[in-house]
């Protein structure tokens, strides 16, 4: 993928409130390395739930 369209996806994720799962896995292997980071997917429907409500989403840390 070239570079501006890495931007404006990066973009656009931050907009709509979606962090980008790279980062989450980083923090995964740096603060919880015994855990197993969730899947893509998991990872996107859990910030959705974070972010529009009910119990369970929301940060670790």
């Amino acid at each position: 993928m070239n570079r501006p369209l890495r931007s404006l996806r990066a973009m656009l994720r931050l907009m709509v409130g979606q962090p980008p799962y790279e980062a989450y896995l980083e923090h995964m292997a740096r603060q919880h390395p015994e855990a197993t980071p969730m899947t893509r997917i998991e990872f996107f429907r859990n910030r959705e739930q974070a972010r529009f409500g009910g119990a369970g989403g929301g940060k670790c840390c």
